[in-house]
Parts: C-alpha cells; sequence; structure tokens
C-alpha cells in the first residue's frame, strides 16, 4: 500500500486552521514537508512528515474518522482512480447497511467501516463525497448547497417524483424527500456513487448510467419536478444524430446551444404544470443563435423566470411545462439574487413584460433588464435620507502621549487561571438544525444571528459575555445569542473584570502571537494589567472606537447602495441632473 497523503485542505483540516495558514508555514518555515506528489498547483505531502511537523512544532491536531478513513483509502491509488476508489467504498457501505450488491470492495476496510459505525452508512459516504470533491474541485462539478436548497425549494422538487438527467453525485436528488427520484449521468463512477447515496439515504432510486440526450434512459418519465445543473459548453451533444428528436418542441437547439438542448430535455420530462430548475451559463439568456427558442419557451409560457447567481457566472431558469389549453403569462420574473440564497423571493423580482421581449435579440439576462418596475427614484431618495442620517460615531477623545508607557501586562491565559475569566467554545463543526446561530459573518455586522444549526452542544451567550472569533472580531453580547462554529463566549467576572475592556483587549490583541490558529481560545494574548476603574475608562474608549467601525461600515454600505441607485436611476430615466 502507498504512503497515506495529504493535500492543503487536508492539513488544514487536520489542524483546524484556514488554508492561508497551511500556506503561510510552507513560505515561512525551511522544515516545511516538501511535496511528495500531486501538481504545482495542488501538491500532495506526506502525512507521516507532516505529523511529525506539527508535533515539532508543538500545533495540535486531531486526525477524524473522516479523514483517516479518506487517507487509508486514499493511499489505495493515485488521484486518477480516486473516484474508483471512492465506488468501491460505495460497495462496502452498501454491505454494511445490508444491501448485498457486487462491486470490488477496497482494500483497507477498518476504517471506513469504524466511520459508517459512527456516524451511519449514509453519513460515512457523503464525508468520503466531501473529501472527493475537495481533491478533484477542477474536475468535478458539485451544484453548492446552497444553489441546490433554493433549485428544490423554487420547484417543490422536495416531494413527489423527481429527475435529474445528469445527476454527478447525486446532491440535487437527496434534497427534501421526494417519494421517488430518477437520476442519469455519462460517467458510470459518478453514476454508481450517486446509486448508492441515494439507497443508503433511504430513497425509492434508479440511475442509469448514458448520455441523456443521445441515450435517453428514462424516454417516458414526466416527472413531478426536474432540478438539473448540465454540463456547460459541450458542443460535441449531438446535434446531427438528434435533428428529428421530439423534445424539440421549442425549435432545433443550434450546434453551440448544448444548453437549450437540455433546457427542452427537461422540459419534455415534466408533467404539465410540473416546474424544471436549471443552471445556465448567462451567456445562455442572450446569445444571438438560441433567440428563435428563447422566444418559443416565453410565447408558451415556459420560462417564467430568470435568477442570477452572484459569484457563478450561471443563471438559474425556471420553467414550468404548460397546461392544455393554459393561457400563458404576460410577464417574465428577472432578478438577481443577494450573497444569501435563502431570501430568494420570487415575488420581489422585476416583472418584465414579454411582449417587450420579443425583439431581435429575445434577451431575457436579468442585467439587461435591471429596474424594471422598480421605483428607483423612490428607492434613491430613501438611500439619500439613509446616508445623510449615518452621521458616523463622534471619534473618542484620547490623550497622546509624548512618550510611550510601559504598561505592565498579562496574558489571557493567566486571567483563566485566577477565574477572572471563563470560556466556552463553540462546537468546530455543528449539525443541521433550525436553531438560530450566530456566524462569523454575522459577528463581523454584529449580534444579529442569521445562522442555523442543531444539536445539544450548542453554546448561548449571555449579556454582558464576550463574544470572539478567531480573528479578533470581539463585541459584547447584549441579549441571549446561540453560538455558530468557531466562536466563543468569555464571561468575566464584574467585580474584577470589566467586559469592554477584555472585548477591546482581545481585538487590538496580538495576533502574531498564534499565527495559523482558528481556535478561538487565544490563550497567548497579551492585555495590559489595570485595576477595575482603570479598566473600565479603557473599556469606555475600545465601545466609542467599536461604534466609529460600526458607522463606518454603515455609512460605507449607505454610500455604495446611494451610487449604485444613482447610476441606475440616471440610465433608467427615474433620476435626472439637478438643473
Amino acid at each position: 500500500m502507498s504512503e497515506a497523503t495529504v493535500n492543503a485542505g487536508d492539513i488544514a483540516r487536520l489542524v483546524d486552521v484556514g488554508r492561508a495558514a497551511v500556506s503561510n508555514w510552507r513560505r515561512r518555515h525551511e522544515d516545511f514537508p516538501q511535496p511528495v506528489g500531486g501538481t504545482a498547483t495542488s501538491p500532495l505531502f506526506s502525512l507521516r512528515e507532516v505529523e511529525d511537523w506539527l508535533r515539532r512544532n508543538g500545533k495540535s491536531y486531531e486526525l477524524s474518522l473522516a479523514d483517516r478513513a479518506w487517507q487509508r483509502l486514499r493511499a489505495e491509488g493515485d488521484d486518477l482512480r480516486l473516484g474508483e476508489l471512492v465506488a468501491s467504498a460505495a460497495v462496502l457501505l452498501l454491505r454494511e447497511a445490508g444491501f448485498f450488491t457486487a462491486g470490488a470492495m477496497p482494500n483497507d476496510t477498518e476504517a471506513i467501516l469504524d466511520l459508517a459505525r459512527e456516524n451511519g452508512p449514509a453519513t460515512a459516504l457523503d464525508l468520503l463525497c466531501e473529501r472527493y470533491v475537495e481533491a478533484h474541485s477542477r474536475r468535478l462539478t458539485v451544484t453548492s448547497p446552497e444553489v441546490a436548497e433554493l433549485m428544490i425549494r423554487l420547484t417543490g422538487a422536495g416531494t413527489g417524483t423527481v429527475l435529474d438527467p445528469a445527476c454527478g453525485l447525486g446532491t440535487l436528488l437527496l434534497g427534501g424527500s421526494p417519494d421517488r427520484v430518477f437520476g442519469q449521468d455519462i460517467d458510470p463512477v459518478q453514476a454508481k456513487i450517486a446509486e448508492a447515496r441515494l439507497v443508503l439515504h433511504g430513497l425509492s432510486s434508479e440511475v442509469v448510467c448514458a448520455d441523456s440526450l443521445r441515450q435517453n434512459g428514462f424516454p417516458d418519465l414526466q416527472a413531478d419536478a426536474v432540478v438539473c445543473e448540465p454540463p456547460f459548453g459541450d458542443t460535441k451533444w449531438g446535434y446531427a444524430e438528434l435533428t428529428g428528436d421530439p423534445r424539440w418542441e421549442y425549435g432545433l437547439p443550434p450546434r453551440g446551444e448544448p444548453e437549450l438542448a437540455w433546457v427542452q430535455h427537461c422540459l419534455a420530462h415534466v408533467r404539465p404544470g410540473g416546474r424544471v430548475a436549471i443552471l445556465l451559463p448567462s451567456a445562455a439568456a442572450s446569445r444571438r443563435p438560441g433567440r428563435r427558442i428563447r422566444g418559443n419557451l416565453l410565447r408558451a409560457g415556459a420560462l417564467r423566470a430568470v435568477v442570477t447567481l452572484p459569484a457563478t457566472g450561471s443563471d438559474l431558469w425556471l420553467l414550468r411545462r404548460p397546461e392544455p389549453q393554459e393561457r400563458p403569462p404576460s410577464q417574465l420574473i428577472l432578478m438577481e439574487a443577494d450573497a444569501d440564497l435563502s431570501t430568494v423571493n420570487l415575488d420581489a423580482g422585476d416583472q418584465v413584460r414579454i411582449i417587450d421581449l420579443l425583439d431581435d435579440d429575445v434577451d431575457v439576462s436579468p442585467a439587461r433588464h435591471r429596474g424594471g418596475n422598480r421605483d428607483l427614484g423612490g428607492e434613491f431618495s430613501s438611500a439619500l435620507q439613509r446616508f445623510r442620517d449615518l452621521a458616523p460615531a463622534a471619534a473618542p477623545e484620547l490623550d497622546v502621549f509624548a512618550r510611550r508607557r510601559s504598561l505592565p501586562t498579562t496574558t489571557l491565559g493567566e486571567l483563566l487561571k485566577a477565574g477572572l475569566v471563563s470560556v466556552r467554545h463553540s462546537p468546530a463543526r455543528m449539525s443541521d438544525g433550525d436553531q438560530l446561530v450566530l456566524t462569523f459573518d454575522d459577528l463581523a455586522d454584529g449580534l444579529t444571528p442569521t445562522g442555523r444549526a442543531g444539536g445539544s452542544d450548542l453554546v448561548t451567550a449571555e449579556p454582558g459575555d464576550v463574544i470572539a472569533s478567531p480573528l479578533g472580531i470581539a463585541r459584547v453580547a447584549t441579549a441571549p445569542v446561540t453560538l455558530g462554529a468557531h466562536l466563543a463566549a468569555y464571561r468575566v467576572d464584574p467585580e474584577r473584570m470589566d467586559a469592554d475592556f477584555l472585548a477591546g483587549a482581545l481585538r487590538a490583541g496580538d495576533h502574531r502571537a498564534h499565527l495559523g490558529s482558528s481556535r478561538v481560545d487565544a490563550r497567548r494574548t497579551q492585555l495590559p494589567r489595570l485595576s477595575l476603574a482603570e479598566q473600565r475608562a479603557y473599556g469606555a474608549a475600545f465601545r466609542r472606537l467599536a461604534e466609529l467601525a460600526d458607522a463606518l461600515r454603515e455609512t460605507a454600505a449607505a454610500g455604495q447602495a446611494l451610487v449604485r441607485l444613482g447610476f441606475d436611476g440616471l440610465v433608467d430615466g427615474s433620476l435626472g441632473p439637478r438643473s
């Protein structure tokens, strides 16, 4: 068996730090292990050498069961065979779950079985798939959990019968609790893994390995919903041999428009009134060769909404197969989603008249029609008033000394030992759930929780506790709040310690003392040793600085909104230069 290897992501997870910390170690430490494989952009390191280096440098680490199973599996072959190795693990986990199936199994089964006994076979395979996707992030196309959740929500694919004709590892079919799922993929390894995942998750399923466009695995299927992220830009999709295919109800897709072939394939496999969500490159909304098909989709009422997803270069097309004799809608919803996809509400999108879209271009890009029925003049006026109201907080009054004073110092670790401060850490990894939790980003923006998690080990901060993140963000809680991953709650003895002083000291702490660590327990952080009265004075100054930082951030956000609305309103005709 080959020696177990790890990439930078594996090392970061091993030590519970970010990838940047691993890159920093490689630059700063000459004795950091040299790559033993991989590529220049994704090197592999000997796990044994990495563990030795971590021990020599006093960095605590923990090899989880999932990582141990993954490294044992990965050591059985080169990275080009990773998919086959995960598929062999899937066979083992199916047998462990009581499903008798044929197929090769990994040589070393102990770690995988341990992982299954602790987490269950379904979760064990999901964890191995996560590692597989991370190792082959440039070769595998996997729909992100946020996008998958949005697609399932907008189509109702969480129930009924669902089809994904480009199912990959089965990600889109695992959302919700559908009655029956159907998947197809051209890659035999991915199809096998998807089939195992669906079975282990208790779904009634059927998966076919074949090219969906050329070899339709479900020619008679009409599902309740279809969800799909097809391959982009595949110009060899079968144009010549599929010219007369009955699926092209809205027109023969041009040779260079494979995405419009996938759109019609999906529509052909959903029942009348059923919904389709398909991810397409943004260019599919405007390329001239596809304008005839886009026009026919609009006239028939099949295309209902196009949502641009931030930072992906993709649009989400939402379609509905028309009912017989159904009157088509007169408007199309166009929308540019915010970063938080859980807030996407089609009712808030721009309603654009279909008759206005049926020009020479039939361009359904949301950016092209930004504004629609929005009251940009009213939005601009509101933004302007908010910007004027957000005067930054007054700068704190601080004395400037002619020479820097030498203050006695202590460390957070000493305060913890002395009982002046106690600390509780949130779990590094959290289970899914409905409990509102404060995330890392929430702490940066304020104290309003937006995350969701579950489990019995959640930590709740009480008013007066100092909530801190790994990167030096710290705030004093004003109300009870449950903490998300990688946050900590420090509780002070109010008779001996001021909470605002501790929050300011953590925010200003010398993070170089624990560079590379994402652990919130920064015990080596130094802070001045002061009397309680002095702490309160310092705490008040720290608080005013924090308020100033928040006000400046809010003012910047308001200013950016004002500028964006100004540009849009001037072009739209809602605003004009002041006469």
